[in-house]
């Protein structure tokens, strides 16, 4: 394996591990086929405003209130990976700050590198 390619695996995994993720496993629903009571819908959640913000503690925010399916763009165009959240700032965020969605939506954080502006 190249050097290159060890790079960017060790760069895909820390921000994996550095994005955080919900707490306890989500990924799993318990299922009574006998309930008699209607199943309640989820709350919706008032997303955050996060403009300007350090990109890191945008997704803290986001996950504070409840919003943990967080999409990642840069907001150059350029297709980079946000890896050290904390050297980018938020420059946008889909849906707009104070619009009520529910839980599992996805919130699409944009934001450039300090160094960008």
């Amino acid at each position: 394996m190249s050097r290159a390619m060890v790079t960017t695996l060790a760069a895909f995994a820390f921000a994996l591990v550095a994005c955080g993720g919900p707490p306890g496993d989500r990924s799993t629903t318990t299922s009574t086929a006998n309930s008699t009571s209607a199943s309640k819908p989820a709350a919706l959640i008032k997303v955050p405003d996060v403009a300007g913000m350090n990109h890191q503690d945008a997704q803290d925010t986001m996950q504070r209130a409840g919003l943990y399916n967080l999409r990642e763009v840069d907001g150059t165009g350029q297709g980079r990976m946000l890896v050290l959240d904390r050297n980018w700032v938020q420059t946008g965020q889909n849906p707009a700050a104070g619009t009520e969605v529910a839980p599992d939506t996805v919130i699409t954080l944009t934001a450039v590198k300090y160094t960008d502006r």
